[in-house]
């Protein structure tokens, strides 16, 4: 692979970022944008959320947003087929280890079927890579969050290679000053 500054890597680029609210995809998105790509798409549930980091980052990017919920899976074709990333961050999960003990229905719901909605719809456009954002609690899971989070790795490494879509997976681990860090 020959070696392309990141600046302009990211350039000529639309860049989907889900959870984009959250600490992790916040934080991303921060970095993205001063990477001046073509367009950074912010997509989060959390309106506020979702808000706040717009505003913080449109005088320094093209950004646009999106309110949506990554367990609707018509709302992520119609949101991919509309924006058409290049690349997809996907920050999006419940995090909190033990919320989900007590809702691993819910923890299910988002960390997995949900992202099941944006790998089929990052298939559907044929985004050029995905990366899955993942935690270091994957490693050997005996929590609930850690079990959809291994899943999670799992479904993006089968599909490693689909089409024109590389996937990816990375491990963060906690997070200095994040919610939910220990």
């Amino acid at each position: 692979m020959s070696s392309v500054p990141l600046n302009n890597f990211f350039k000529n680029k639309k860049i989907l970022v889900t959870g984009a609210a959250g600490s992790i995809g916040s934080a991303l998105c921060r970095r993205l944008a001063k990477l001046k790509p073509k367009k950074l798409i912010l997509l989060d549930q959390d309106e506020t959320g979702v808000f706040d980091i717009y505003e913080e980052l449109r005088g320094k990017a093209n950004v646009d947003y999106v309110v949506a919920s990554i367990r609707d899976e018509q709302t992520m074709f119609d949101t991919f087929g509309m924006h058409n990333p290049d690349i997809v961050f996907h920050a999006a999960a419940y995090k909190h280890v033990s919320l989900m003990e007590r809702y691993p229905g819910e923890a299910r719901k988002t960390n997995v079927d949900g992202l099941q909605n944006v790998i089929n719809a990052a298939i559907g456009v044929k985004v050029k890579k995905f990366v899955f954002i993942s935690s270091d609690k994957a490693v050997n899971p005996k929590c609930i969050m850690g079990k959809t989070k291994k899943e999670g790795e799992e479904m993006c490494l089968e599909d490693k290679l689909f089409g024109n879509t590389k996937f990816m997976a990375v491990r963060f681990g906690n997070v200095m000053s994040s919610r939910g860090s220990l």
